[in-house]
């Protein structure tokens, strides 16, 4: 895929745990997108934590680059002339107590290799930083003047974490994030599938369920956000998009295996010994799930970002190839005991046409028709492929092809 215009404005909302650093290192080698800043937040491990992983993320690409100068080209979005801005966000959700995925993906939010890998530690970061604009900001401060400064409808919000961040900017200043607004990319929910935090919820949306409702189904607050220019992409079809461990070790790093036996630094490229250093714990505990792969929930929402760029104001939403969706009604459980997190999908919406029988009629959900006052959420059912993905990965980042 080559970028054939000019990049995509982006603002990555991100909580970086092991997924969320893998989506980054893709959207740094993508020509297609400007990534203008990176907000911080809570999710996968706490924000301290998730903030120093960004300067892990870079400090490992600037050494890679160091030894291997040849790969820069790999890396456009790797530039000192166009730095992202690095702010904080949110330490916790709108309301009621915080919730990490720390049984994942470690205290430090990538499978501790704090411990693990000491060579991969960063030291405190310094007010400035080569590759990254340090903001004294809010990460809510610095997208509202970001939507300010750049022409309507051109930036693309990729929400890779909780939507705290996203309802605190909704906030501040709805009108203009409704107004200008390009495009929200969101990874989030589960519809039709069991949960991956609880048997019920996906984990994004269990961590800020109050921020869910607030922004795609009460507005009682503001204006609320343009749900003709929301895209959710839930665990239904992220999960099916896998990166699975064989394929990395026979493709990527030969050497790769588990906690059993660590990743050397000595053996492999610096890009490739980071990465494999917190896969190894990743794939202790997807084996524990019985699966030799790792999800790539994150990545998915990268890509849909890239091959989906905001449309004008006259345009009717649209797709590019491969990709499909359909408006979802639903609602979300924000204090069960069992259910937080939950969306509670209105199946009730569409007509029945299968003789009376209403199972029948909604087996396919995707072809119920929305006939409800709630107006339903864009939802991504179809992309070009899990195969197609993964070799965009594989080269994008790695340098590798299957």
């Amino acid at each position: 895929m080559a970028c054939t215009g000019s990049p995509i404005p982006v603002i990555i909302d991100t909580d970086p745990g092991i997924d969320d650093c893998i989506a980054i290192l893709l959207a740094l080698a993508s020509p297609e997108l400007d990534i203008l800043a990176l907000n911080i937040s809570y999710g996968n491990t706490d924000l301290d934590a998730s903030y120093i992983n960004i300067f892990k993320i870079y400090q490992s690409i600037e050494q890679h680059l160091e030894k291997h100068p040849e790969d820069k080209d790999r890396f456009p979005n790797f530039n000192g002339r166009r730095k992202p801005i690095l702010a904080r966000g949110t330490e916790g959700p709108l309301e009621g107590e915080m919730h990490s995925a720390q049984y994942f993906h470690g205290r430090d939010g990538l499978g501790d290799i704090t411990n693990r890998h000491p060579e991969l530690s960063v030291e405190s970061p310094s007010d400035f930083h080569g590759y990254l604009e340090l903001s004294t900001k809010s990460a809510t401060e610095v997208s509202l003047d970001i939507l300010r400064s750049k022409p309507s409808r051109s930036v693309t919000y990729i929400a890779l974490g909780p939507l705290t961040n996203l309802a605190l900017m909704m906030r501040a200043d709805a009108e203009l994030v409704s107004d200008r607004i390009g495009r929200i990319v969101c990874m989030g929910g589960a519809l039709d599938v069991p949960g991956n935090t609880s048997p019920a919820a996906e984990f994004n949306f269990y961590a800020d369920p109050y921020a869910v409702k607030e922004l795609l189904i009460s507005t009682d607050l503001h204006l609320g956000l343009p749900l003709d220019r929301f895209i959710l992409l839930p665990l239904d079809i992220t999960t099916p998009h896998e990166l699975p461990f064989p394929v990395y070790k026979e493709v990527v790093d030969p050497t790769f295996d588990s906690s059993k036996q660590p990743s050397k630094a000595h053996e492999k490229a610096v890009l490739t010994h980071f990465t494999s250093s917190f896969l190894e714990r990743t794939r202790e505990v997807m084996l524990q799930f019985g699966k030799d792969a790792m999800e790539l929930h994150d990545i998915v929402a990268i890509w849909c970002a890239i091959e989906n760029p905001p449309f004008a104001d006259d345009e009717p939403m649209t797709l590019a190839a491969g990709w499909e969706g359909t408006p979802r009604v639903f609602d979300i459980e924000r204090a069960g005991e069992i259910t937080r997190g939950m969306l509670v999908v209105d199946r009730r919406a569409g007509e029945v046409s299968v003789g009376t029988n209403r199972s029948e009629a909604q087996r396919d959900p995707h072809d119920t028709l929305v006939e409800n006052d709630q107006p339903g959420v864009f939802t991504i059912h179809k992309t070009p492929g899990p195969t197609v993905l993964l070799d965009l990965l594989l080269q994008r980042v790695w340098g590798r092809s299957i």
